[in-house]
């Protein structure tokens, strides 16, 4: 039988990327501009979120945010209504960012004055839960709608998140979603992690995670 080399590709990429995250942390921490990522499966309410918490915050941080989606400039438009400086990014197909696609939405954004600057990840729960991107902290979004579950499927994303927002509890009548559970789970998989219940629609929950934002950037 032939013999043949097997060579990890994926572990050297992940090792390069891990490298390149680094630097851009380090850079951003000595200008005091904190970076954060937002990860959630597609319609869990990210941009809405943002809606809600960008003028909460605009008048103590110059914000800038980077919206990543494969195509279109939808989520972009939107956030520009807020007063933030925002770039769109295009992936090309891709269903992640990784560190150097942050760091060109970074250079084209430019950072120069921002205390924040929050990156809207792909909307997909595998991919960018394996890319460091370089962000100080990141953040997962779960809607009720989703499922109570989605801990049990997904266990990466959660484990690698440091804050959950379980978002549309507006509609937690009309859904069999057991808060208690989903928390239990999650914990169970990242004992640190911060859990915040919140409705983009009615507000409810986002005085808390705008807090959570504020203690993250003043202890970076």
């Amino acid at each position: 039988m032939a013999e043949f080399k097997i060579m990890e590709i994926k572990k050297s990429v992940f090792e390069a990327n891990d490298q390149n995250a680094s630097r851009i942390r380090e850079s951003l921490r000595d200008s005091r501009t904190f970076l954060l990522n937002i990860m959630s499966s597609p319609g869990s309410g990210k941009t809405t979120i943002l809606e809600r918490s960008i003028p909460a915050l605009k008048d103590e941080f110059k914000i800038g945010v980077m919206e990543a989606d494969i195509d279109s400039d939808v989520d972009a438009r939107r956030i520009t209504q807020t007063g933030a400086r925002v770039i769109q990014l295009h992936t090309g197909g891709m269903c992640h960012l990784d560190a150097g696609m942050t760091k060109q939405g970074l250079d084209g954004l430019g950072t120069q004055n921002l205390d924040l600057v929050i990156l809207e990840n792909v909307g997909n729960l595998i991919c960018p839960a394996e890319f460091d991107t370089g962000a100080h902290k990141s953040a997962m979004i779960l809607s009720v709608p989703e499922g109570d579950d989605k801990p049990l499927k997904y266990p990466l994303m959660f484990s690698r998140v440091d804050v959950l927002l379980i978002n549309k509890i507006d509609v937690l009548p009309y859904f069999d979603f057991n808060m208690k559970a989903c928390a239990e789970r999650v914990r169970g998989l990242n004992p640190r992690i911060a859990v915040i219940a919140v409705s983009a629609k009615t507000g409810e929950g986002i005085d808390l995670w705008v807090d959570w934002i504020r203690g993250e950037i003043k202890n970076m």
